[in-house]
């Protein structure tokens, strides 16, 4: 007799639960939101992320009480905590750093409906990019701490926080630090610092680093007196207690280069260093880890095999021959786009000095000819 069919997937990659690191991926939900977990499980994640609507949508259909049933249990049988283990992400188009009132407002809406979904859930975090300022930066002291000035962009998002706080019961709102591109807020930890003193109830809001947006926005994580220098700052202007997550991720573009350009672990700029001294910092224990660097396809395994890597790199020495020998393997695969990206920066740099000296002989001139003219 022919074996019975069976919808379940095979576990391609085995779980560690004993480990304390929560390494994990961002995982899809096509077909329903239940679907995420077992994806998670497939790949071998301790946590996991996932979006609870289309991330390109402003209106997407509800989740149905049955589907979000099925997703607890699922979260129970494979032993998911939802209040700790779980970080969605969420909608692109929100900006809650927006000059705008009635753009401001849609973002904020849309922002509300993703941290209901997650109650809904029973999910107890949630990630978003804060937004952009679009060029209003004027710092103005806070209409309710007149004793505290900050950007307008950072004000609008602590007006939003602390709104989406009042308005739900538990979750806690993560927000992501950015690659320092543009007018986005929260590109340097001097705005989450301005942020923490402009929040009615701080214990309500997390932070999440993204390894290759710090990287981008200038913070070098690649070596063992970057990584601990940044994490001093984020402590001091911070707080440790408010880190909520990580996002894993190599760097395609150099320090600096203000570019979010994710790469597989180990093939860009941050090397394997950056992720042997995130898998062995203490810190980080108990938190979600997780996973965003670029996938070939829709073949997602990549992230089992990270995962893996990461759990590999626990208790690893930098000096240790295998270490060694990996990392310079990966930055063999890496060296194409690493060479790419670095020229683009050069010629943008080259630019941006051209620019200036240009000016600078301008100015020089104009008073050189009003000199002449006295």
């Amino acid at each position: 007799m022919p074996p019975k069919k069976t919808t379940e997937k095979l576990i391609a990659f085995s779980r560690s639960i004993e480990s304390s690191f929560k390494f994990g991926a961002h995982v899809g939900m096509a077909g329903g939101v239940f679907n995420a977990v077992d994806n998670a499980i497939n790949l071998g994640c301790n946590s996991f992320a996932l979006f609870l609507k289309s991330p390109r949508r402003w209106d997407s259909p509800q989740i149905s009480s049955d589907d979000a049933e099925k997703f607890k249990d699922l979260c129970k049988k494979h032993n998911y905590n939802p209040r700790t283990d779980i970080l969605p992400h969420g909608s692109y188009f929100i900006n809650m750093a927006n000059p705008d009132d009635e753009k401001w407002q849609k973002s904020f809406d849309c922002l509300l409906d993703d941290l209901k979904r997650c109650e809904q859930l029973d999910i107890g975090l949630y990630n978003f990019h804060p937004g952009s300022s679009l060029g209003d930066d004027s710092i103005k002291s806070y209409k309710f701490r007149p004793e505290i000035k900050a950007s307008r962009g950072v004000r609008r998002l602590a007006d939003g926080l602390n709104r989406a706080i009042k308005e739900t019961n538990f979750v806690k709102i993560v927000v992501e630090n950015m690659a320092g591109h543009g007018n986005y807020v929260c590109g340097n930890l001097d705005d989450f610092h301005d942020l923490f003193q402009l929040l009615e109830d701080p214990s309500r809001v997390g932070v999440c680093i993204d390894t290759c947006h710090s990287f981008a926005a200038g913070y070098d994580l690649s070596h063992e007196e970057g990584w601990q220098n940044f994490w001093k700052e984020f402590d001091e202007k911070v707080g440790f207690e408010h880190l909520s997550a990580i996002h894993i991720n190599d760097s395609m573009a150099p320090l600096g280069a203000n570019r979010d350009l994710h790469q597989k672990l180990g093939w860009g700029f941050l090397t394997l260093e950056c992720f042997r001294l995130l898998a062995n910092e203490e810190r980080l224990q108990g938190i979600p880890l997780i996973l965003e660097t670029p996938v070939d396809g829709k073949d997602d395994s990549q992230y089992g095999e990270e995962i893996k890597l990461l759990e590999w790199l626990v208790g690893k020495e930098k000096d240790d021959a295998e270490f060694l020998e990996k990392k310079e393997m990966f930055q063999k695969l890496g060296s194409k786009s690493r060479a790419e990206q670095a020229a683009k920066f050069e010629k943008k740099q080259s630019t941006k000095r051209k620019s200036k000296e240009k000016d600078i002989a301008s100015l020089i001139n104009v008073k050189k000819a009003k000199k002449e003219k006295a």
